[in-house]
């Protein structure tokens, strides 16, 4: 499967984007999806997950409560709902695809989209 992020872009704190995440392949449905981030000079970091179906959600937690993990199967796309943001949530954000049903470490994912930009500015 290849993976298309977008949706990045430059906020000021407290602000909102939402990122999308298009997967190409007849059987996206079938893999646990999630999201990553890397910041400047720091190390990937996973940030939410979701599960084959929807029905299963897991976030980091310093985004919980603030982001929202959501996948529309129909339209092969996963989204990422940010809200409340913070300078320190600035970073290259992946998607990434497992084939597990539900996947929150970092090498259970076998497909990385290429990442998009979300800078938030104090």
């Amino acid at each position: 499967v290849q993976l298309q992020a977008s949706g990045g872009g430059l906020v000021q704190a407290g602000g909102s984007l939402r990122l999308s995440c298009a997967a190409s392949g007849r059987t996206y449905s079938a893999y646990g999806m999630g999201w990553f981030r890397q910041a400047p000079g720091k190390e990937l970091e996973f940030v939410a997950a979701i599960s084959t179906s929807g029905g299963s959600t897991y976030y980091k937690g310093p985004v919980k409560g603030r982001f929202t993990i959501s996948r529309d199967n129909a339209k092969n796309t996963v989204y990422l709902q940010m809200n409340s943001l913070k300078p320190e949530d600035t970073a290259v954000y992946y998607c990434a695809g497992s084939r597990s049903d539900y996947a929150t470490m970092k090498y259970e994912f076998d497909y990385w989209g290429q990442g998009t930009q979300v800078t938030v500015s104090s």
